[in-house]
């Protein structure tokens, strides 16, 4: 919170003399022309105490999920952290190395990584899981990278389902490929099936999807393997960790790479990071997989042990057989996914996907039910799902934020006028039956609104 000098006025003049200098300004050779030779503009000090009023104000005018009902998703959930994850990644095993540069001995960072990639390929279904990437967005333009030096081929076909920032951060790696990138829309909620098999030709390197999708609804990741495999395409599919606890693993059903963002798991919204992205991909892409991968093995006594198998950065490897440059692996973030995994178990995260299911269909059914909203689709759901409105989203989302309630995340234009409405185990029934109540009430009040301004102008 406070920052202090230890170097005194005093001292400060001591090192000068003692390497020749007069003044600090001597130790910097910066021309004339480009300094600034007045004092910075900046106010008086404050006292600690000061500061930390000041800082107080300014923290108290965020909103968050704490002090509103929170509907928002679109890949960040408000889920319960359970306490076991601080408990465990605050140790200072965890918490302080930056990174392991001599990985052999941090074993217990090894085994975390570890026992993370293989939570991994237990839920998506694929045999490789890297040790963790940076968030879920930049998981997808890695993956297209993988595809590009597997297939040889520089053209992307991207399902209209697929997050619109996911699918930004693949335009803009995509400029740098260069790999061009083509937009397939949806279809009642779904990957218009027609019109990707018409986009996707023999020089596709890559189709990809979301698992649900950015609108809610769960695709046929079996058809769309078909289409993409018979281009000689791979399948990338970017899927939500906690809906495959009750959803068909991935790999199960012809996904070639499954990556996605990984905050749902035991890591807090905290207005936006950091969280981990988590890469699971075939056997086929084992050399090409961002990261790193940890593996297990014996010592000279048998005993076990594990190792960093696999690192496929240019630091560590010759540059033109590099298809990576990310330096760390979130380990802390993935290790707390890991965490709440072990935490809920099996059994545990299976009977969160079935609860989340019962109450988005009941939040579906409710909202569907208020007096100008619409679904934007009828496809079965798993947490999340989307809505329109005959009135204008923003004045509905102010007087929903006045209630105290972060109704959902605007739609982009070409979904519709709306909003994706996420459900985690916090919200109740009582919540989202006030969501309900409020959103109904603002909509009135926006259709008020727009008759009065018609009057107006007429």
């Amino acid at each position: 919170m406070s920052g202090y000098t230890s170097v005194t006025g005093d001292e400060r003049r001591e090192m000068l003399a003692a390497i020749g200098v007069s003044s600090v300004e001597e130790l910097f050779d910066v021309p004339a022309g480009v300094r600034l030779d007045r004092d910075l503009d900046l106010p008086d000090g404050l006292t600690e105490a000061e500061v930390y009023e000041r800082m107080r104000d300014l923290a108290a005018r965020n909103a968050d999920a704490e002090s509103e009902i929170c509907f928002l998703g679109a890949g960040m959930y408000d889920h319960y952290a359970p306490a076991i994850v601080d408990a465990i990644v605050s140790r200072s095993e965890f918490l302080t190395p930056y990174t392991p540069y001599q990985p052999e001995i941090s074993q217990g960072g090894l085994q975390a990584m570890f026992e993370f990639q293989t939570a991994m390929t237990e839920l998506t279904g694929l045999p490789l899981s890297s040790a963790g990437l940076y968030e879920g967005p930049s998981t997808v333009a890695a993956a297209g990278y993988l595809a590009i030096g597997a297939t040889k081929r520089r053209r992307f076909v991207v399902s209209g389902g697929v997050n619109p920032e996911s699918r930004d951060t693949l335009a803009t790696y995509s400029a740098g490929y260069p790999a061009q990138v083509a937009t397939v829309p949806l279809a009642d909620g779904l990957t218009d099936l027609d019109a990707l098999a018409e986009a996707v030709d023999s020089e596709t390197a890559a189709v990809f999807v979301q698992y649900p999708n950015f609108v809610g609804a769960i695709e046929d990741l079996e058809a769309i393997a078909a289409v993409a495999h018979d281009a000689g395409a791979l399948l990338i599919a970017a899927c939500d960790p906690i809906a495959l606890g009750i959803l068909r693993a991935p790999g199960d059903a012809g996904v070639d790479i499954a990556v996605g963002e990984g905050q749902p798991l035991g890591n807090r919204l905290d207005y936006g990071g950091p969280s981990f992205g988590f890469f699971c991909a075939t056997e086929a892409q084992i050399r090409r997989m961002p990261g790193r991968i940890a593996g297990e093995t014996t010592d000279v006594d048998g005993r076990r042990g594990f190792v960093l198998a696999l690192q496929t950065r240019e630091q560590h490897i010759r540059r033109e057989k590099a298809t990576h440059n990310i330096c760390t692996a979130q380990a802390l973030n993935a290790l707390g996914g890991m965490i709440y995994l072990s935490w809920l178990g099996r059994r545990g995260l299976v009977e969160l996907g079935e609860l989340l299911v019962r109450r988005t269909h009941y939040a579906r059914e409710t909202l569907a039910a208020v007096d100008g909203v619409s679904l934007l689709h009828d496809q079965p759901v798993v947490r999340e799902f989307a809505i329109t409105f005959d009135a204008p989203v923003g004045r509905v989302l102010d007087h929903c934020a006045s209630a105290g309630i972060a109704a959902g995340v605007p739609l982009a234009e070409e979904y519709g006028n709306g909003l994706l409405v996420a459900i985690t185990e916090q919200r109740t029934i009582e919540q989202i039956d006030r969501l309900a109540e409020v959103l109904g009430d603002g909509i009135a009040l926006a259709r008020s609104a727009g008759a009065k301004r018609e009057e107006v102008t007429a």
